[in-house]
């Protein structure tokens, strides 16, 4: 059993960890403006600041989850947390924009190591049945990070440079390492294999995916998406012909075959790409059709993540009341009826409108969240806990850029077909309610950890 103390310290960590990925995101967008004036880049070289950090995050989720769970969620944990604060300050000090891009890929190969770890420690921590509050703190602190990503980077823009927002999260980072290894939380530490050609093979169907996607709403579907595509459907269909035939699978099959985590990883993509395919057609609403400039705008978006820094602890409740199912459905529909509503608004819709559906959107996402990553992280072993995480992580970069894509593919010209765009991100989130159907009716009902075998050993105590 481990200690409460032990608990909070890995809690402290993780939601660190998590927060400072999400805090990073967000700043940079505000710092991007000075970055491309002061290091005279353009805006094709801009884009690849994030590009490169999505395709290397998104390719080496799985891969850096099979990590932890055979080298210690909390080793991984600390040598991507470090990493990724160092890389960061790196950037800071980049001569140009070139190593701005490069260092961000880097950066994005160590949040890619910090992600899973997160949830791998606090499986490795808590209990089965427990997971609800933890993983919802975690969910909170995501959101207040993301609230306040803008606001603290462009403060620091303003006043002190471009420069001075990459430092931002050095000490924070550097304290979280610390808490992580000190924190002794017992795991299974086992001798699975790495499936080097598995990830491999998982990392290229993720780089064409991520890289098509995040192309289509500057380029449209062109004959580069379609070949894109194609190469995705490919590199998936090797993959998962590779992960049948192989001894040492990259996904165990105990995860592949579980209902739950299935549904749970589909609802995880659904409900992402509904928000952010929603988010980003807001932005058109807010800007073009009502005229607020950037920050009037991102006002008039505040609700949202209220309803998600407040909802995520309510939502714990709900998950131990009521059952996954139950809660995830309903936040599904929640997230359904918001988008439609937003469908609805026009020129004449006043802030009260307009602010009490981004608060109905966080309202139902919320619970969806929470939930969801709870049955992906307790319903697979420790064992498999960090390939579990690595999912999950992969649904939410995945989705992000899939909704955006479905968002100007049917709204190619802004706001002209909003409305539309958003009826069918509505379906997407019925779609997403369907899925949780496969949600265990039950937040107590889990079958047991496999007993410790051969291939394992305790290591309680140890990074």
């Amino acid at each position: 059993m481990n200690s409460a103390r032990d608990q909070r310290l890995t809690l402290t960590a993780g939601i660190t960890g998590a927060a400072l990925v999400a805090l990073d995101g967000t700043a940079l967008t505000v710092a991007q403006p000075s970055l491309r004036h002061d290091l005279d880049a353009s805006f094709v070289q801009m884009q690849w600041t994030s590009t490169g950090y999505l395709i290397a995050v998104a390719s080496l989720l799985v891969f850096s989850g099979r990590l932890g769970d055979r080298y210690g969620h909390r080793r991984v944990f600390a040598l991507g947390m470090l990493g990724f604060a160092v890389t960061s300050a790196a950037i800071g000090l980049a001569p140009g924009v070139g190593w701005v891009i490069g260092l961000r890929v880097v950066q994005g190969v160590f949040g890619a190591l910090l992600q899973p770890a997160t949830l791998g420690m606090l499986r490795a921590a808590y209990p089965p049945d427990r997971l609800g509050m933890p993983i919802a703190v975690r969910t909170s602190a995501i959101g207040a990070a993301a609230a306040l990503g803008p606001l603290v980077g462009g403060a620091l823009a303003t006043h002190f440079g471009w420069r001075s927002v990459f430092f931002l999260g050095l000490v924070p980072a550097l304290a979280a390492v610390v808490l992580a290894l000190v924190a002794r939380v017992p795991r299974e530490a086992s001798d699975v294999r790495l499936d080097l050609p598995g990830a491999c093979l998982l990392g290229v169907m993720l780089v064409c995916l991520v890289h098509t996607l995040v192309g289509l709403p500057d380029t449209g579907w062109t004959a580069a998406s379609a070949l894109g595509l194609l190469c995705t459907a490919a590199a998936c269909a090797a993959f998962v012909r590779h992960e049948r035939r192989t001894a040492g699978p990259l996904v165990p099959p105990e995860v592949f075959r579980s209902t739950a985590i299935t549904s749970a990883l589909g609802v995880l993509l659904t409900a992402s790409a509904v928000l952010f395919g929603t988010l980003f057609l807001s932005t058109y609403y807010l800007q073009d059709v009502l005229g607020l400039d950037p920050l009037h705008g991102s006002l008039h978006a505040l609700p949202l993540a209220v309803a998600m820094v407040v909802g995520a602890p309510v939502s714990a409740v709900l998950l131990r009341r009521f059952g996954p199912r139950r809660t995830t459905v309903v936040g599904m529909a929640v997230v359904a009826l918001a988008t439609l509503l937003m469908s609805r608004l026009d020129q004449t819709s006043g802030s009260l409108a307009i602010g009490g559906c981004f608060l109905l959107l966080g309202a139902g996402f919320a619970p969806v969240m929470v939930t969801a990553t709870a049955v992906v992280v307790r319903e697979a072993s420790v064992r498999s806990a960090g390939v579990s995480g690595g999912l999950q992580q992969t649904a939410m970069n995945i989705g992000p850029a899939l909704g955006v894509a479905v968002a100007t593919t049917l709204a190619p010209a802004g706001a002209s077909a909003r409305g539309t765009a958003l009826v069918v991100l509505a379906a997407v989130a019925v779609l997403g309610a369907l899925l949780a159907a496969g949600l265990p009716a039950s937040s107590e009902k889990r079958r047991p950890d496999p007993a410790v075998g051969p291939g394992a050993r305790s290591t309680a105590g140890h990074p």
